[in-house]
């Protein structure tokens, strides 16, 4: 065997709420994708060092228009028993207070690309939900979060809810228990659960998905508890670390190797100049049971570790590399993703014009219906995007570009359109926070063919434009 050191995060830019299960010699990680379609990206790995893209499971399943931002598809998860996949999920309608409107699905595929079924709905009592295959009973058992709109804090978590679920009759069944309150830091969710050395362990997130984000542990020898919370509980944070370079590290989940060792992956940040610029992104680290039983990190204490070891049976390296080349020439990459609908060929078409990608008009940047946007996680703090169009707006409504994109309220917009004054040209539009700046200078463009470009380092992103005819083809 070979020791090999590995780089968190293991995924890096947006992909968050990682779930973790090793099927056979295969490894897999689902993360949450919110209004990002096709919904519940699943990475694959033989070595947990090096992770490929394998599939988006939610494509015409869900019906995402008019979600509201940071709504839609939160904390999948992926398990297997009775020689398939089973897949859960919520689909999160509304995220004001003091409701949350969060409806939890089931779905499954004997084949992790699929077909899977068509959703089973199971609950709307919470998110983040969960299915435990209990090998011993042949039980199968639903956990999730719970909320309750009467609690007077902001969050409005009630701890974690345990009931059985009959694949017969396709629904839950018989009593609801609460297993688990919770602890002091509070907003208890995404519970996963494992039965080891004769104990069911409970593995929850709590103290927020912020700076406060942890993971705790409880046991219990009985599935419907009660459960004893762990003495090294959180096991892992980085709320009292301000200098690790992984931060908001929270949501686990567990994976034993063929060869017996245990990891948990999990979901951090790296802030710079205190903002998570790359979203929230999955790492992983070695874990082990204690004498008495009781999870702990590998690297002792509860921090996170930016480095760690895996086992493997030949020597690999850790590839990172980010670059990107789409002449749509043979579709639609599975690299982009499209805001609360699928790219169909309505409006996102590459069969009209062979190496083109035609996008029809759809509705504003603020839209959360008809938006027509193509995008790709920003994975690094520099990098360059270089994009080329044929376009020739008629209106000042009509424009296309190229963005720096986190969600309807918050956004840079580089665009060319049409203004009474000068014609075809370019512009600026900004939105901080919902607050929307649209810069007064209007750049004449005369060539059909335009060429926009963003150069980002760390914190600040330059925009340039060239056309190929003019001004030398000079940016």
């Amino acid at each position: 065997m070979c020791e090999v050191k590995v780089e968190n995060p293991i995924l890096r830019g947006f992909n968050p709420d990682p779930n973790i299960l090793r099927v056979n010699d295969m490894y897999y990680i689902v993360v949450s994708s919110f209004e990002w379609l096709p919904g519940a990206r699943v990475y694959g790995s033989t070595d947990l060092v090096n992770w490929h893209y394998v599939t988006d499971i939610l494509h015409h399943q869900v019906d995402l228009k008019g979600n509201p931002t940071n709504g839609s598809i939160w904390a999948p998860q992926l398990s297997y028993a009775d020689g398939q996949f089973y897949f859960v999920f919520t689909d999160v309608k509304s995220v004001a207070r003091p409701f949350k409107d969060a409806h939890n699905y089931l779905m499954t595929a004997k084949d992790i690309n699929g077909p899977w079924t068509d959703p089973i709905y199971l609950n709307s009592s919470g998110f983040d939900p969960s299915l435990f295959h209990d090998v011993h009973t042949g039980k199968k058992w639903l956990l999730n979060e719970q909320w309750d709109y009467r609690i007077e804090t902001p969050n409005k978590s009630a701890g974690i809810v345990l009931q059985e679920y009959d694949p017969k009759e396709e629904t839950l069944i018989g009593e609801i228990y609460p297993i688990f309150s919770g602890t002091v830091l509070a907003k208890t969710e995404a519970p996963h659960l494992y039965f080891v050395n004769g104990y069911y362990y409970l593995l929850t997130a709590e103290g927020g998905t912020g700076r406060g984000h942890s993971v705790t542990v409880c046991r219990s020898k009985a599935i419907t508890g009660p459960y004893e919370l762990a003495p090294n509980s959180p096991i892992l944070t980085a709320s009292d670390k301000p200098d690790s370079s992984l931060q908001c590290t929270g949501h686990g989940s567990l994976v034993q190797t063929e060869n017996g060792q245990w990891y948990m992956a999990y979901l951090c940040t790296r802030p710079l100049k205190d903002a998570a610029i790359l979203g929230r992104e999955t790492a992983i680290q070695e874990v082990y049971w204690t004498e008495d039983y009781w999870l702990s990190l590998k690297s002792e204490g509860n921090s996170p570790q930016k480095n760690t070891t895996v086992q493997t049976v030949d020597k690999v390296e850790q590839q990172v590399n980010h670059h990107f080349l789409d002449t749509f020439e043979r579709g639609i990459s599975p690299i982009w993703n499209t805001r609360r609908i699928l790219p169909e060929r309505t409006w996102c078409d590459v069969n009209s014009r062979q190496g083109y990608l035609r996008i029809h008009a759809g509705e504003s940047i603020q839209s959360t219906f008809d938006h027509h946007l193509l995008a790709i996680r920003q994975t690094d703090f520099s990098f360059e995007v270089t994009t080329s169009f044929e376009y020739e707006p008629t209106h000042f409504n009509q424009m296309a570009g190229l963005t720096l994109y986190l969600n309807e309220e918050n956004y840079y917009y580089c665009y060319v359109t049409w203004d009474e004054t000068v014609g075809k040209c370019l512009r600026m539009i900004q939105s901080v926070k919902g607050e929307v700046y649209l810069d007064t200078w209007a750049i004449p463009l005369h060539g059909e063919q335009v060429y926009l470009k963003v150069d980002v380092k760390d914190t600040q992103a330059f925009f340039q434009v060239k056309e190929k005819r003019v001004n030398g083809g000079k940016w």
